[in-house]
């Protein structure tokens, strides 16, 4: 059976709890799956939507389908990478309830990264995960 992921948010650290992540995440050794950032693409090409709230929604979705493809859930994620392009404490106010509803109730690691543009002119934002593979889940 897999070890479950430990989290720590230490009180000699910035409480991050409140904000719906951790500090720390201990892994037991076991395989891990590198999901490459997630963007508001579709599958059938769909051009990306201007808010940042709804790209947030469609990256989030694409980074679902990759758990889904590994037989994970968002509980699994050791590390998540969030990219924008706009990284300001409104855009943040923007993107994390649709964020924390993709993670339902899960608290992994989260690091935010300004960046100047990502993939596509268009595109917001980027969401890449490291990932805990439950064990027997794939060959």
């Amino acid at each position: 059976m897999t070890q479950p992921i430990i989290r720590l948010n230490p009180p000699t650290m910035p409480n991050s709890r409140d904000m719906g992540y951790s500090q720390i995440s201990i892994v037991e050794p076991g395989r891990m799956a590198y999901v490459s950032g997630q963007v508001a693409w579709t599958p059938d090409g769909t051009p990306a939507p201007d808010s940042l709230a709804e790209q947030t929604r469609l990256a989030a979705a694409n980074a679902q389908a990759a758990l889904d493809a590994l037989a994970a859930t968002p509980e699994d994620i050791v590390m998540l990478r969030c990219f924008m392009t706009d990284l300001t404490d409104d855009a943040l106010a923007e993107a994390f309830p649709p964020l924390l509803e993709f993670l339902d109730g899960a608290e992994p690691c989260i690091t935010g990264v300004g960046v100047a543009a990502l993939a596509g002119a268009d595109l917001k934002i980027e969401l890449e995960l490291t990932v805990r593979v439950p064990d027997g889940s794939l060959p």
